[in-house]
């Protein structure tokens, strides 16, 4: 198991998202990405995860291809990384970045609607 501090953790979402590449990064709305050390119960009920298993992060919100022109006034959809789950996964500091990247984007990925069927599909 890695131990990344949460200071270096934050560091490493946040250069997750410098990778994103253009068109996505520019066309972020309404968002805000945050960490969190463990998923509650209510983060593992909400993502219908089964007992035994964890999460690695988690979208809450309304994905931009369900948003209308009634979409106004909204709060901001919610990324959550979880950073004990992917401490505890990763085998060295290559594989944590490589890890936190890919849970960077694959929820960014919910953000623009794209299922996680979708996302099997696309190798991720």
């Amino acid at each position: 198991m890695m131990d990344v501090s949460p200071e270096d953790f934050e560091q490493l979402v946040a250069q997750a998202l410098d990778t994103l590449p253009e068109p996505f990064a520019s066309k972020l709305q309404n968002v805000q990405i945050v960490v969190a050390d463990e998923p509650s119960f209510d983060d593992l009920s909400r993502a219908g995860v089964p007992a035994g298993s964890t999460l690695l992060g988690l979208y809450q919100g309304v994905p931009q291809t369900q948003r209308n022109a009634n979409y106004t006034w909204v709060l901001p959809d919610k990324i959550t990384i979880y950073r004990g789950p992917l401490m505890r996964a990763s085998f060295d500091a290559d594989d944590v970045r490589e890890r936190v990247r890919t849970t960077v984007i694959h929820e960014i990925a919910h953000h623009f609607g794209i299922s996680d069927e979708r996302l099997d599909e696309l190798g991720w």
